[in-house]
């Protein structure tokens, strides 16, 4: 097991070879720090694609670091995490190789060392047309990489394109395998590994070759299956030809017996038919002949509407004219009895009026008792509005102390808001998400499920001086992610803010099942003998969706933290307790296990300060504005304690001026009571006088009313029976005409016009009786030349002509 030490800048090593060492040197095929090389012979020269010569400068714990590789086999051995890693780093990412091949780092600047500002990696490789020397500098600012070759600058896709063409697959774990992907390439099948093996090792098209084998293997599988599939499909179609043809000609004798059987129906059928044509023939005849009959009826159904049309209206006229008299005179028996009783009532308040003027006082001796009220009165109101204008005085002023006041806490709470501090901490750091945060405090009602803010800003730490464990644990991208429960949700989310907006954030799903809640592998008790105190879980709070993400991807509630003396223990917690992940109280330390050996690999590093989950208070202005509030509240309660005395003497005043206004008007009405009273009963007296001259007789209005209903109900009884008979003549005559036709229907015959008879009643006639009932002006009044005779035709008035004049 390797010692654990500090990740400190460890000291630039001096490459074995310099760039000008001799091909025979054999130390130039091994650089080491402390290396011991194997002597190899020297057959053949450098293979097309070789590596000649790895520069590096301010690459990871390096300054400048160069070496010269052999052409044979090359083995470098040193302590771990010195030499080998650094330059595996160099040539993945030398040659164009993607970070995530070395590791869980996202960003090129990571591998540039601690403190400085630009990095620079330098690899040159055998050609025969002349050695290609591939240059790329690192910008940790920018996070960027410019690329060269042979000092001309170009793009990283042409490094890619140079790269390609010498065969160099840095991706391929047979031509370049790190530590981290050993697991990776334990696990490559045997078919895979020939895959990667022909893509090293031979000419580009050998693996081309292999795939169209197994291609053209993969298609004559195929068609083996089709063929059998298409045998099968012809076997069962000859099959059904055969049945088709056995019962082709069942078939045709099933038609030719439905064939007859129509036959037979059709001649069944048309019996019925004929005898059917005969009746329907002598029924529209018949037809015919009422429809006639009824077309010479509709004169004389006109007639007799009109008729009892009128007498209806007659009826009704009669029947209004009756209710208005009896109206009429119910109304003047109404006004008789409310008079009578306003008569009585004008008398009686008369007399009570008297009474009270007799007992009423002289008011000509009020009148200086009068003036003094009002004097006092004046006098109290100055006072009170003099109170009122102290009372909007310190009424502002109690509004100013206020705003000073609430003015003065919001910077306390400010002062000590750690909310408030981690979001302007946000907004100076990473501008994109606090800009995406302020959109989503206003659009909220688009979500339907939780979503929670950046994860540093719903984190609360139990105790701010373990702040510096959770930073140091969790990456920066994801203290500054989305939590989301829904992936519609998050859908809405990134499309508005990234593709929108065009915002660089970071947006996860918490997991459906709670790791929050899981218990940890091994007890707190079990682990406090070493120093440890507690599992990173139990240092912070934050909602539970939240907490399943970190504990799902980070592991708190597997990672304990410890004390100084647990990293002065740290060899013995790594043995006994098996932990990969631990803190101490300045230090992390990593765990791994060796592939090869099987041993344990140790790696510790320096705890950063936190910088996101704490701040410190300026204890100084704190006191300042404490001491400001508190004057501000003196000052507040002395003008609340002066307004509270003003306004209960305001409302004395106010009392006391309601009062004196009472006795004021008391003392009025006393003066004016005996004037008023005098005023009243000379206005009733006068009203009584009035009242008593416009008296009505009831008795000689009911004996007149009664007479005119008699008379109006004698009219109408003579007329109704006029216009009875005048009504029973046509009806009678047209009915004798009419039925003989009715009671042989089966005779065709023409129907002839009905004309009216020589006494048909005349419109011009019915309304003069109408009128006459009512007892209005007529026609026969206002022209005694036209007598109401009833002789048809005359003035061409009849009944017949009534029907012409409206058209129908």
């Amino acid at each position: 097991m390797a010692t654990p030490s500090r990740e400190t800048p460890t000291p630039t090593p001096t490459p074995v070879t310099s760039r000008g060492a001799s091909p025979n040197d054999l130390s130039s095929e091994v650089p080491d720090e402390s290396s011991s090389a194997l002597p190899l012979p020297l057959s053949r020269p450098f293979v097309e694609g070789s590596i000649v010569r790895i520069a590096m400068e301010n690459f990871l714990t390096y300054d400048t670091y160069e070496v010269s590789p052999g052409p044979h086999l090359n083995m470098i051995s040193g302590a771990n995490a010195t030499v080998d890693s650094s330059i595996l780093c160099a040539i993945c990412l030398g040659l164009a190789g993607k970070l995530a091949f070395m590791g869980p780092e996202d960003e090129v600047g990571f591998f540039v060392k601690k403190g400085c500002s630009k990095g620079m990696i330098e690899i040159e490789l055998f050609t025969t047309s002349g050695n290609l020397v591939i240059t790329r500098d690192i910008d940790v600012a920018k996070n960027q990489s410019f690329w060269f070759i042979n000092k001309k600058s170009t793009t990283k896709k042409v490094v890619e394109e140079q790269v390609a063409a010498l065969n160099i697959q840095v991706s391929n774990l047979c031509q370049l395998l790190p530590q981290i992907k050993i697991e990776d390439f334990a696990e490559l099948s045997k078919i895979e590994l020939l895959g990667a093996t022909e893509k090293s090792t031979g000419p580009p098209e050998m693996h081309r070759y292999d795939c169209e084998l197994k291609n053209f293997r993969e298609k004559e599988k195929q068609e083996v299956f089709i063929k059998g599939q298409l045998i099968f499909i012809v076997s069962i179609d000859l099959k059904m030809i055969q049945r088709n043809e056995d019962t082709k000609q069942g078939v045709e004798r099933f038609y030719e017996h439905k064939r007859h059987l129509d036959l037979i129906e059709m001649l069944e059928a048309k019996g019925p038919r004929v005898e059917y044509e005969e009746v329907k023939l002598t029924r529209d005849q018949m037809k015919d002949e009422v429809r006639k009959l009824k077309e010479g009826q509709i004169s004389m159904k006109r007639q007799i509407e009109e008729l009892e049309t009128q007498h209806r209206n007659l009826e009704a006229q009669i029947k209004v004219k009756i209710e208005e008299i009896q109206y009429s005179l119910a109304i003047k028996e109404m006004e008789e009895y409310n008079l009578q009783r306003r008569r009585n009532n004008a008398r009686k308040l008369i007399r009570d009026l008297q009474n009270e003027l007799k007992n009423t006082e002289d008011g000509v001796n009020l009148q200086p008792e009068i003036d003094a009220i009002t004097d006092d009165l004046r006098r109290v109101q100055d006072e009170k509005d003099l109170c009122e204008f102290e009372i909007i005085d310190k009424t502002k002023d109690k509004e100013t102390l206020e705003k000073e006041k609430k003015s003065v806490n919001n910077e306390i709470i400010q002062l000590g808001d750690l909310k408030h501090h981690k979001e302007e901490k946000l907004r100076l750091r990473y501008r994109d998400t606090y800009d995406a945060l302020l959109w989503l405090r206003n659009n909220r009602d688009k979500f339907k499920e939780g979503v929670y803010e950046p994860i540093m800003l719903t984190i609360t730490m139990k105790d701010d001086k373990n702040a510096k464990y959770i930073e140091n644990h969790i990456q920066s991208n994801d203290l500054r992610t989305f939590v989301f429960e829904s992936e519609e949700d998050i859908e809405v989310f990134l499309k508005e803010v990234r593709d929108n907006k065009k915002l660089r954030v970071n947006a996860v799903i918490a997991p459906k099942i709670s790791y929050a809640d899981r218990a940890p592998s091994r007890s707190l008790n079990e682990l406090k003998p070493y120093g440890f105190f507690s599992y990173m879980r139990e240092l912070l709070d934050a909602p539970a969706p939240v907490m399943n993400y970190l504990c799902s991807q980070y592991h708190l509630h597997e990672v304990p933290v410890g004390t100084e003396r647990t990293r002065e223990m740290i060899e013995r917690v790594i043995q006994e307790t098996e932990l990969r992940l631990v803190y101490t109280a300045k230090e992390k330390y990593v765990v791994k296990t060796s592939f090869y050996s099987r041993k344990f690999v140790t790696s510790n590093t320096e705890l950063n300060a936190a910088e996101f989950l704490t701040f410190t208070v300026d204890l100084e202005q704190q006191r300042r504005l404490e001491e400001h509030l508190k004057e501000v509240n003196r000052k507040l309660k002395a003008v609340e304690s002066g307004l509270i005395t003003l306004r209960e003497t305001d409302k004395l005043l106010e009392h006391k001026i309601k009062e004196l206004r009472q006795k004021k008007e008391e003392l009025f009405q006393r003066k004016n009571k005996r004037r008023q009273l005098e005023q009243r009963i000379s206005y009733k007296l006068e009203s009584l006088t009035q009242m008593e001259e416009h008296t009505c007789d009831l008795a000689e209005e009911e004996r007149k009313a009664n007479a005119k209903i008699k008379e109006v109900e004698a009219k109408k009884k003579k007329y109704s029976n006029e216009l009875t008979n005048l009504m029973d003549k046509p009806v009678t005559a047209e009915a004798h005409k009419t039925r003989p036709i009715l009671n042989a229907p089966s005779r065709a015959s023409v129907p002839r016009p009905i004309q009216g008879p020589r006494n048909a009643v005349t419109f011009r006639q019915v309304r003069d009786l109408t009128l006459l009932a009512l007892g209005l002006p007529h026609e026969a009044q206002m022209a005694p030349s036209q007598s109401m005779g009833y002789a048809a035709g005359q003035d061409g008035d009849g009944i017949q002509g009534v029907g012409n004049e409206r058209g129908e």
